[in-house]
């Protein structure tokens, strides 16, 4: 592998269904919130449990509308992450999150701790959502305030009836007939014509 491609950003991105496994936030101030909400406006039925032993008042006001998630409301204890696929730590200690981060390690439980890139196994990106279209947009933990002001720059050029194109474009897809080399190259050179008309 040449030098070049061991440099940039390297994190491959995924879209995980939320809904099917299993999440551990611990935490339940700010930034419990900020990790909650990023979590649930693009996956509204996580399965979530929340632990934390004080509960910032805008916190539960936000998770009343979203039953599937579970509050308890007392110190995090190392049989929480029994049975976890993914888990958030969003406290002000860092000392705990040092400890989970090494439990979670063991139990083979991936792990975001805020503001501490170098104890995360994945980051949350920014993220872009226009009906089923979904960007995801990552600094490599550089600069969340760069990627914000791209999500923003994508939410402001995309139309707001890209949607009716998606749902056109696979209606297209189906009714196509050939092998799917003929089909890539049929949908390439429609979406093509599509972006020759946006620049003009």
């Amino acid at each position: 592998m040449s030098a070049n491609n061991q440099q940039g950003n390297t994190l491959f991105p995924i879209f995980v269904k939320l809904h099917q496994l299993d999440i551990l936030v611990v935490g339940a101030g700010n930034v419990g919130l900020e990790k909650l909400s990023a979590l649930l406006k693009n996956s509204p039925e996580a399965n979530i449990t929340v632990v934390a032993d004080w509960v910032m008042p805008e916190t539960r006001a936000y998770l009343k509308d979203f039953p599937q998630v579970s509050l308890i409301e007392r110190k995090y204890e190392h049989e929480d992450l029994q049975n976890r696929d993914l888990v958030i730590c969003a406290t002000d200690n860092q000392a705990l999150h040092y400890e989970i981060r090494e439990q979670a390690r063991a139990q083979k439980i991936l792990i975001n701790v805020a503001d501490t890139p170098d104890l995360c196994d994945f980051y949350l990106g920014s993220i872009v959502r226009k009906g089923d279209l979904k960007i995801a947009i990552s600094t490599n933990g550089k600069s969340p305030t760069l990627a914000k002001r791209l999500r923003q720059y994508f939410e402001a050029e995309i139309p707001e009836d890209i949607q009716y194109l998606l749902d056109n474009l696979h209606e297209f897809r189906n009714q196509l007939n050939g092998d799917f080399q003929h089909k890539l190259e049929m949908l390439n050179a429609l979406t093509e014509q599509m972006v020759q008309q946006k620049k003009h």
